[in-house]
């Protein structure tokens, strides 16, 4: 079945004339007589009968009419999910809580005409392979390479640095800091069992241990924030890294307690990741945005790994 004759039926029905459907459509009448043919004969039955007085619906004719109208508008809505301008802008976030869904929703905030639909990637290399492929428009994400290293026609703009923050239990001996230096944490039993090997956060964290001192326990199953929190809220010796952005809740009675790091700080350098051949509309709005109201990146007083994208 062709939408075509599919559409000039619909508009002989609503014309009511042959003559009159062929100028809606800026066709001949000979071609709204083929193409209503052709359609009645893709379906076995008679839909219009002419009369004196113009074209009439059948019984056959009146049963299909609304879903011929159905069909039209599956067209339009098909057409506008891809039409520039039209389709949401898709952006990969590396988690719901994280920092970077919050700069999404500030942007949102800030440009609530822009459809946004956001998706969760696993990791870096998938975010990479996503942006290159069109599957996703950006991608909010650590980069672990030089710029000038990416594949070929990705770009990256480092867009938040985000503060690394020590989590406690209210028993930890040092739940009562109010700021701590990195250094300081050398020797105490820091948990994370979410740092998978391989990923841009087990690199950054990586490369955070190697430069205080620090021993990063991955070991154990990783049952999501939830279960890590209960552990660290019942320790009395173990703590975990979050980012000062990271949107965590848990029941009054956990007192967890965030402790800011301090000289240096470390920051979590989030990059906005982009192919220079998309065309969407709106994501140089989202990078105007994030460029010119997040934070300054390599802000005095911060420690950041080497390899991230500038």
């Amino acid at each position: 079945m062709h939408l075509d004759a599919v559409r000039t039926f619909v508009a002989v029905a609503d014309s009511g004339r042959f003559q009159e459907a062929a100028a809606v459509l800026a066709v001949t009448q000979q071609a709204v007589s083929k193409r209503v043919a052709a359609l009645e004969k893709d379906l076995g039955v008679r839909l219009l009968t002419r009369t004196p007085r113009g074209a009439r619906l059948t019984v056959d004719g009146q049963a299909f009419l609304p879903y011929a109208r159905a069909l039209l508008e599956a067209e339009e809505r098909a057409l506008a999910s891809v039409r520039p301008g039209r389709r949401a802008l898709r952006v990969d976030v590396i988690g719901r809580r994280l920092a970077p869904a919050a700069l999404l929703r500030d942007f949102h905030r800030a440009h609530p005409d822009v459809e946004l639909d956001v998706v969760t990637l696993f990791d870096a290399e998938a975010a990479l392979v996503a942006v290159g492929a069109g599957t996703v428009d950006a991608s909010f994400r650590a980069v672990t390479v030089p710029a000038d290293r990416l594949p070929e026609g990705i770009r990256a703009v480092r867009v938040q640095d985000e503060p690394v923050q020590l989590l406690t239990g209210p028993a930890h001996p040092l739940a009562a800091s109010r700021s701590l230096a990195p250094a300081a944490l050398a020797g105490r039993r820091i948990w994370m069992p979410g740092n998978a090997a391989g990923t841009e956060w087990a690199a950054f964290y990586d490369e955070l241990a190697a430069a205080f001192g620090l021993t990063i326990d991955v070991v154990g199953p990783h049952f999501g924030t939830e279960p890590l929190l209960d552990a660290v809220a019942d320790s009395a010796d173990l703590a975990t890294f979050v980012g000062e952005g990271t949107h965590l809740l848990w029941p009054a009675a956990y007192d967890l307690r965030r402790i800011p790091l301090r000289d240096p700080t470390p920051v979590y350098p989030h990059s906005l990741l982009w192919h220079a051949d998309n065309t969407h509309p709106a994501l140089p709005v989202l990078r105007d945005h994030l460029t010119t109201t997040g934070p300054h990146p390599d802000a005095p007083g911060t420690w950041h790994p080497g390899w991230e994208a500038r």
